[in-house]
């Protein structure tokens, strides 16, 4: 009987994996830190926040979880806390396998936030059985910060969605990350400011998704300076989500650090032309000008520049690439093969 333990914090991301694997399982378990609404699958509520109070509480509950459930396989999603915490619980059960996947902040961002982090992120990765990453550029991080002799599985949790039949493209450029200082929307509004200085350009539209901390901050910055053609519209479900993508023409994303992002895939596996900032993780799938576009220079005319790329050309290699490697059919195979590998 093949028995997964699912262990990760309350994120779309979390059960987005789930669904990916889950029919390979008899039986599934998650171990999580908040009941997350409309999931019928088990749940087990822990607390993964860093204090003197869970490095022996939480521990201690995994270890009876584990007891009780018997997992076959026990999954961990993120090098931080989250598996920290499960691996001082499973120091009673040597013999279970681990799998773990690394997230971007996990090797990009916290091993240089502080010294004891970048030793916690080295003791999880040392203690996996099997590590996965989205990205060669995280795995070849992941050896910088510990070496391994093993290989490290590259895969992705694929597009979340079956494109939406192909509608006419309209001259919508959309944005759909947080409003966080990490993802520079600032910067994404102000070449849209600049490319409406063009006369040729006047009918292009800028969408702006998501919400965040710097919301209110942005939509400021669009009021006070003026800036006709941009639209915020909140947080969308996937449909709707799915349905801008279809619109658009251009998708944009300029983060400071990032892996591969699932709303990469999405863009390009819906036609949208991607205008990514210039990081190992997206010149994995984009080669600039020839697929998309890579702004090196984020304060630059860079939508503009965008424009004159050949749309049809684009579109065609990005959908080859989504059908090869970002279908949810194609991970789902990688994450099987190594389960069979381990249990076998």
């Amino acid at each position: 009987m093949k028995k997964l333990l699912l262990i990760g914090t309350n994120t779309v991301h979390t059960y987005n994996y789930l669904e990916l694997v889950k029919d390979y399982f008899d039986a599934v378990l998650v171990i999580t830190n908040e009941k997350r609404e409309g999931v019928d699958i088990p749940v087990e509520i822990v607390e993964f926040n860093l204090t003197l109070r869970n490095l022996i509480r939480t521990p201690k509950r995994i270890r009876k979880i584990i007891a009780e459930f018997k997992p076959t396989i026990i999954h961990i999603h993120q090098a931080n806390s989250v598996a920290f915490f499960s691996n001082l619980a499973l120091g009673k059960y040597p013999k279970i396998p681990c799998v773990l996947t690394t997230w971007g902040s996990d090797i990009l961002l916290i091993p240089s936030q502080s010294f004891l982090l970048k030793q916690m992120v080295k003791y999880n990765l040392r203690k996996a059985n099997a590590i996965t990453s989205d990205s060669v550029f995280m795995a070849d991080e992941i050896k910088r910060i510990q070496p391994l002799s093993r290989s490290i599985l590259i895969a992705n949790f694929g597009i979340g969605f079956t494109p939406p039949k192909q509608v006419e493209k309209e001259k919508i450029i959309y944005s759909n990350r947080l409003h966080k200082p990490l993802y520079r929307i600032d910067a994404i509004i102000e070449a849209y400011k600049k490319m409406k200085q063009h006369d040729s350009l006047q009918d292009w539209k800028l969408i702006i998704a998501a919400v965040g901390e710097e919301t209110d901050k942005l939509k400021k910055i669009v009021g006070t300076e003026g800036i006709d053609g941009i639209e915020f519209v909140g947080w969308v479900d996937a449909k709707t989500n799915a349905q801008w993508y279809a619109r658009s023409s251009f998708w944009v994303s300029i983060p400071m650090s990032d892996a591969t992002s699932i709303s990469l895939l999405e863009a390009m596996a819906c036609g949208c032309i991607p205008v990514v900032s210039d990081l190992p993780a997206n010149r994995e799938w984009i080669e600039d000008t020839k697929n998309g576009s890579v702004v090196k220079d984020v304060t630059s005319d860079f939508l503009t520049d965008a424009t004159q790329l050949d749309f049809k050309d684009a579109a065609g290699i990005n959908a080859l690439l989504i059908e090869e490697h970002g279908t949810k059919a194609a991970n789902k195979a990688k994450f099987i093969a190594l389960y069979d590998k381990l249990l076998n």
